[in-house]
């Protein structure tokens, strides 16, 4: 299964499966309930109406979508990854393992900003754009692209560190999410922590469904 097949599977989660009902989450929000799975073993409805901001008729219809992909379960105790969805997840975070937020910085300029990292998907850009569009799509009033070349982080069709200045913000990327050549880092902008958490997620999965490695 290559990662477009992956995220037409999420695609497959938040449709209406027939219904009129308009949903009110989205491929990123599944993504993020997916990934606090894999944390924890099981995961209630509270947290995750808490961890996805959204109200307990959405969660209660993710789940059943999930449900009829296979990929999750239920008991009294929570709701669970499968044998099916521990194996998508793990394959989808090969390609993004590594996430986290960084202070207000000179590539960075949001109250909050959220870095995700696309392991050698740095071949997936033109100039960036394309990732940010799909960032302000859900929210981001702004987003930067990053790509690891010989060991510097560059913006796309540029060859200069663009960290050179900024030793701080350079080590607070390399220690939290270790990108390495080939890499490509997503960093979303926006006012919340949430929406830049889910507007970058909603560019790499972009990315990910545009782009087979």
């Amino acid at each position: 299964m290559n990662t477009r097949q992956q995220v037409q599977i999420l695609q497959n989660t938040v449709s209406r499966k027939g219904s009129t009902k308009v949903l009110t989450f989205s491929i990123p929000h599944v993504f993020k309930a997916l990934q606090l799975l894999h944390k924890e073993q099981y995961v209630s409805r509270a947290d995750f109406c808490k961890e996805l901001q959204m109200g307990e008729g959405a969660v209660k219809t993710m789940i059943l979508h999930l449900k009829k992909e296979s990929m999750v379960d239920s008991t009294k105790s929570g709701t669970f990854l499968t044998s099916r969805g521990k194996n998508f997840v793990n394959r989808l975070l090969e390609i993004i393992p590594l996430e986290c937020q960084i202070k207000k910085c000179s590539i960075a300029r949001g109250r909050f900003n959220h870095a995700i990292l696309l392991k050698r998907y740095a071949f997936a850009t033109k100039s960036g754009m394309e990732q940010r569009d799909h960032a302000i799509l859900y929210g981001a009033t702004a987003a930067t692209t990053l790509l690891c070349k010989e060991n510097h982080l560059v913006f796309p069709n540029e060859t200069v560190d663009c960290l050179r200045n900024d030793p701080k913000t350079k080590n607070a990327i390399s220690t939290n999410i270790h990108p390495e050549n080939g890499d490509m880092i997503i960093i979303a902008s926006a006012d919340d922590p949430f929406v830049a958490e889910i507007a970058a997620k909603n560019s790499a999965l972009w990315t990910l469904a545009t782009h087979t490695r």
